[in-house]
């Protein structure tokens, strides 16, 4: 199935099973789990939470994950102090990358933003392959992330 068909299904789905749910939580939990059974070359996919000024990890399906990354490290830590999406090829070549799997490749990150346009998370997905992400998958997982825009953490 094409690429673009296939984040339209899980945009789909995911609209569909998060509406009216407003835990940021659960909706990182159901969009992770949807991501990764949706693409097979998603080697790690999950969440990294704005928290006291660093990144901590959130609901993810993978290997074990970092647990903390600071503003400054890191394709996450770009994403989220750049305020915008990252595509790197290479993770190996990208100054400062963060070695939590040493098989992951290639990555994307995308800020979740909330209503008042705050970075309230990222969201970070690992592939085992060089050059695995592109504009299509830009602009896929910027409109999933797009529905967590609405939701809070309840505690």
């Amino acid at each position: 199935m094409e690429k673009k068909m296939r984040y339209q299904q899980v945009f789909e789905k995911s609209h569909a099973v998060l509406d009216g749910e407003n835990d940021s939580i659960a909706a990182m939990a159901t969009i992770a789990s949807l991501l990764a059974q949706g693409f097979s070359h998603f080697y790690w996919v999950g969440f990294y939470r704005m928290l006291d000024g660093e990144l901590v990890i959130g609901p993810y399906q993978g290997t074990l994950g970092c647990l903390r990354i600071g503003l400054n490290r890191g394709v996450c830590g770009a994403a989220a102090s750049e305020v915008k999406t990252m595509i790197v090829d290479n993770v190996h070549d990208f100054p400062g990358h963060i070695a939590c799997d040493p098989r992951s490749q290639s990555e994307i990150v995308v800020p979740v933003m909330d209503v008042a346009g705050n970075v309230v998370a990222v969201l970070d997905v690992d592939s085992t392959e060089e050059s695995s992400f592109d504009g299509v998958d830009r602009d896929g997982l910027e409109k999933i992330v797009g529905l967590l825009e609405s939701t809070t953490v309840v505690v």
